[in-house]
């Protein structure tokens, strides 16, 4: 007895010890060519110099462990300049969809609580006005629903009950299915069905769900002293700089918590939930979703339709994630089509890609200080150099 419960407490140890630390190898140890990933240098450095970014931090890995992490320039420029590390904890800003909202629901969903098919009105039923009763919880997650990307921001200044109420009254601008429009609204919906369905508000669920089974410690809606310590400036708001607050002014007026912005992370952090993803795809040995989840998330949806010159157009959108579209310049051209990921405004993107068992991590906080910047077209490079170190 005793030495089985000696055994059992041994392996315990062992997978939190593994859940807390992902490897950093060399590049070659997991068949990355250095000298191609050195490259990179040069294109953030030039970014820098060009005022897109103030810094960034960038991890590429694979499911044996983190070839590449660096932090390059500043975290921040005014009124003193500090420099970027690589534990920076970052405003992740849309990433918040895939890795908190989507993720939850499809928790849920594998828990029997709700199907990613079910009317959102079975769970909200207040969601039915203005002829919503059709849209599903899927449609939400690709963004076929119709409905505005942003309502006004007028409608968050009388307090976060009031601004929900508002929000499931909007009137969809588009017939259901008929147009892809990247909305918020659709991802601050989904928020909400996570906080009725589970009984705790999407931050609570989110962590004890999918953070901390993954040891993301450093990843939190509502970041602590100490984290908000550590994080990258965005802008100033009522004359203060945004640091560890969230930068979107809808998700702040909600309190900082929901579906659609608000979570905030650090590369390593990134690392566990794309390491997670991809062992998960190929096997049952994700800490947070089984097999079939993983890859119900994953499948490939089209949303046809037709831009504003009445040209056909094709989004491709995973349940949550980007994959190929109008918002995949971060991606790069040179993943394979199975790629997932996600950008956020606040100058952050992620890619997974099960094909080339690679994943790549930018962080950046491009509107530091006055909100411009530009880094999209910058994270897709990195990603296709990452590929074709690969090679």
């Amino acid at each position: 007895m005793f030495r089985a419960s000696c055994l059992l407490l041994c392996v315990a140890v062992c997978h939190l010890l593994n859940a807390a630390d992902l490897p950093q190898l060399a590049p070659a140890d997991l068949g990355l060519n250095a000298v191609k990933l050195v490259e990179m240098d040069g294109l953030i450095a030039s970014a820098i110099a060009e005022k897109k970014m103030p810094g960034c931090v960038v991890l590429i890995g694979r499911p044996k462990g983190i070839a590449w992490l660096k932090a390059y320039g500043d975290k921040r420029i005014e009124p003193d300049h500090e420099a970027m590390t690589d534990d920076t904890v970052f405003d992740l800003a849309s990433l918040t969809k895939p890795l908190a909202t989507a993720t939850s629901i499809m928790k849920l969903a594998e828990q029997g609580k709700l199907s990613i098919d079910d009317p959102v009105s079975k769970h909200l039923p207040d969601f039915a006005a203005e002829g919503k009763e059709a849209i599903t919880i899927r449609d939400l997650l690709v963004h076929r629903s119709g409905l505005i990307p942003d309502n006004a921001i007028g409608d968050y200044l009388e307090g976060p009950i009031k601004a929900k109420e508002r929000l499931l009254a909007l009137k969809p601008t588009a017939p259901l299915g008929t147009k892809f429009m990247y909305s918020d609204v659709n991802f601050m919906v989904l928020g909400e069905v996570v906080a009725k369905v589970s009984g705790k508000p999407l931050n609570e669920f989110a962590r004890d769900q999918l953070f901390m089974p993954l040891d993301m410690t450093e990843t939190t809606y509502l970041p602590s002293d100490e984290l908000a310590t550590r994080a990258a400036p965005t802008e100033q708001r009522d004359g203060k700089w945004m640091q560890g607050q969230v930068h979107d002014p809808r998700s702040y007026r909600l309190g900082g918590v929901a579906g659609h912005a608000g979570l905030f992370g650090s590369a390593r952090d990134l690392a566990k939930y794309a390491t997670d993803a991809l062992a998960g795809l190929k096997s049952d040995n994700s800490r947070i979703l089984k097999q079939e989840t993983w890859r119900t998330m994953t499948t490939p949806h089209s949303i046809a339709g037709t831009d504003q010159k009445g040209q056909r157009t094709e989004d491709i959108r995973g349940l949550g994630w980007d994959m190929r579209s109008r918002y995949s310049s971060n991606r790069g051209t040179k993943f394979s089509p199975s790629a997932f990921g996600h950008g956020g405004f606040t100058g952050t993107a992620i890619w997974i890609d099960p094909g080339t068992d690679l994943y790549v991590i930018f962080l950046s906080n491009r509107v530091h200080p006055n909100g411009k910047g530009l880094v999209n077209p910058l994270a897709g490079k990195i990603a296709e150099i990452a590929v074709d170190a690969a090679q």
